[in-house]
């Protein structure tokens, strides 16, 4: 059981799959919710701050290489783009985006987002937290079929 603790750890730190891979896989080889979620959710938030705060040096540093750099440079003039659409809204547009459980939506890229807006790390590792969380709490509603029970009242 450690074993698939551990895994369900490390595979909620990985891109694209996230805690949205990783609560249903837990339940589905019957760890107790409470231990599935947590672990999910601190797997989750642990690669945070190291994202944040150098994912801008990354993406620069890539933006620079000869045969792929206008990729990344793309993704830095489309965040330089939508910066002054935000405006005061970036936290609360950033808390949202990543409590969506949909893919492509998670806390990497959020920490993308954050980086691109500019965002100082506190206010950011406390945004994609908090989507992290809640995000944690939608895909446990989801996996434990709360969501097809109320389609029978629809």
């Amino acid at each position: 059981m450690l074993t698939k603790k551990l895994f369900l750890f490390f595979l909620s730190m990985v891109p694209v799959i996230e805690l949205r891979g990783a609560i249903p896989l837990g339940m589905a080889w019957g760890i107790p919710m409470w231990q599935t979620y947590l672990i999910s959710v601190i797997g989750n938030i642990l690669p945070v701050p190291i994202l944040v705060v150098f994912a801008r040096r990354v993406l620069f540093w890539c933006a620079t290489w000869p045969k792929v750099g206008h990729f990344f440079q793309k993704i830095i003039d489309i965040g330089n783009r939508k910066i002054g659409k935000l405006g005061s809204y970036e936290l609360l547009g950033l808390y949202i985006f990543v409590a969506i459980p949909l893919p492509g939506t998670g806390a990497w890229t959020g920490c993308l987002i954050a980086t691109l807006l500019q965002m100082k790390l506190r206010p950011a590792f406390c945004a994609i937290s908090l989507g992290v969380v809640t995000s944690g709490i939608i895909m446990w509603l989801a996996s434990s079929g709360v969501f097809g029970f109320l389609s029978l009242f629809a």
